[in-house]
């Protein structure tokens, strides 16, 4: 019987909608930008509401029936548990801070800002779907959404041919990586004869295989495609060309919500779908967080451009994520909370390069920070901050991150790929102190004070205050996280 749910599918029926009626708003009225941002905020905090209500409705779990039907709607095609709910307020987090970023490219883009404004709408659309789906095709389906929606955007601005070669490797890459996905899916399919998560993992714990040769090809597949979203190696020859040439003030908005997306999707499949085959991804896992942390931290020191270095690091904390996935379960607390406090950092970060070197510039060399301090003391000190949290120091959301995956992979007996992630830590710190003694040691390269917008700073006050309170006081956060357990 059809169990239609209206609620668990509110923030993306309202976001989709929103996205059209965007566009049907610009080309009857032709409003300033300034209206279809005020729609957009609109939009976001409506969708904000009903994850709140989602969140205080889901169901307490019934001892004497299967939980997963507590949780689905429209036929397993959608869930409602804490980790969906958690997902579409961490993607809504990003999509708001992310616009107020980049507003200033928005206005710079004219009447192309609304179709930009309706991409942002339907790439968060695509990996909320990816985060609240339990089947295996819709996944796919929000993937395709949310990856198109960024392809676009990346190349959105078409000032220059370094965004057109941004869009167009990222969207040959980003088929290819999709190709890959669903030839997974098409291959756990085969061997358990199931697309939900649910199902999957009931046969591959209950079945004798005694031929798991199509169920491991299909799980090492998924994982590759999945990789490649969250820019982990050796699947992220894509991300330095593009957080280059993509519009500084939307790279971070694009990297975070793929991020969101892509572990989401992951985390679900590995702890729901396959735990039983646990044995023989969970080395595939580890391996491809230590070779991530490797080619991250080392290939980021010898960056010239700031933006390009921020995309090796990006590559660097995707394996330290992983390495709270290899703890499967049993680390989706740790997992989540680091999503949330990295996400904050990265379009803080961006935004700081949006600010210094322009909202849609394609180059961004490190010279260009020499002095920030004295051109504009708010900027430079915040980006301190969110450089030192990216670096895991003590007293920064950062370090409670780190420390929550170390330890989760730790008791899991993966005490080899925590050693190789303390030592990435440390060298990592190096690329973010060198660029804070660049901002506060080194004679400015230009005369001018540097004006941050408005909305810039709000942004940054926000996203250095979190990186701050949660590095003190990580309990809140911790205790959401906390119940994050996938069905």
């Amino acid at each position: 019987m059809s169990d239609i749910s209206w609620l668990a599918v509110g923030v993306e029926l309202l976001l989709g909608l929103g996205a059209a009626l965007i566009l049907l708003i610009d080309v009857q009225w032709k409003p300033p930008t300034r209206v279809l941002g005020q729609v957009t905020a609109v939009l976001l905090g409506g969708a904000a509401v009903i994850t709140a209500v989602q969140w205080v409705s889901v169901p307490v779990p019934d001892p004497a029936r299967p939980v997963v039907l507590d949780y689905l709607s429209f036929n397993g095609f959608l869930v409602t548990d804490y980790a969906a709910v958690l997902g579409r307020g961490t993607l809504l987090v990003a999509a708001g801070l992310g616009v107020a970023a980049g507003w200033r490219m928005f206005v710079r883009l004219g009447r192309r800002a609304a179709e930009a404004l309706a991409l942002v709408l339907l790439a968060t659309t695509g990996f909320s779907f990816m985060a609240s789906t339990p089947h295996l095709v819709m996944m796919f389906l929000g993937l395709e959404v949310g990856s198109i929606s960024l392809y676009v955007l990346a190349g959105i601005t078409r000032e220059r041919a370094e965004s057109d070669e941004a869009a167009l490797k990222y969207f040959l890459l980003g088929s290819l990586a999709s190709a890959v996905f669903i030839y997974g899916v098409a291959l756990l399919y085969a061997g358990t004869g199931s697309l939900e998560v649910g199902a999957v993992g009931a046969f591959t714990g209950e079945a004798v295989i005694r031929r798991p040769a199509v169920l491991l090809i299909g799980v090492a597949l998924i994982i590759a495609g999945l990789g490649f979203k969250v820019s982990a190696a050796p699947f992220h020859s894509w991300a330095p060309d593009v957080y280059q040439g993509a519009p500084a003030g939307l790279v971070g908005f694009m990297a975070a919500v793929a991020k969101i997306g892509g572990f989401a999707a992951l985390l679900r499949i590995l702890t729901t779908a396959v735990p039983a085959l646990a044995a023989d991804w969970v080395p595939v896992v580890a391996t491809v967080a230590a070779l991530s942390m490797a080619v991250g931290v080392l290939l980021a020191i010898v960056q010239d451009d700031i933006r390009r270095m921020l995309a090796y690091s990006g590559v660097a904390h995707a394996g330290f994520i992983l390495t709270g996935v290899v703890a499967g379960g049993a680390g989706s607390d740790s997992v989540w909370f680091y999503l949330a406090v990295y996400s904050l950092q990265l379009i803080g970060a961006f935004a700081v390069v949006a600010a210094v070197g322009g909202a849609s510039a394609s180059r961004s060399e490190l010279t260009a920070y020499s002095g920030l301090y004295r051109r504009n003391p708010f900027v430079a000190l915040t980006f301190t901050v969110l450089l030192l949290g990216m670096g895991g120091l003590p007293l920064t959301s950062g370090f409670i991150a780190k420390f929550g995956v170390f330890t989760r992979a730790w008791e899991q007996g993966e005490a080899w790929l925590v050693i190789v992630a303390v030592v990435a830590s440390v060298v990592a710190l190096f690329i973010y102190l060198r660029v804070i003694v660049l901002m506060y040691m080194n004679e400015p390269v230009g005369k001018e004070a540097i004006a941050a917008p408005a909305l810039t700073r709000w942004v940054l006050g926000l996203v250095s205050f979190a990186t701050l309170f949660f590095g003190v006081l990580p309990r809140p956060l911790l205790e959401l996280a906390g119940n994050v357990l996938p069905f």
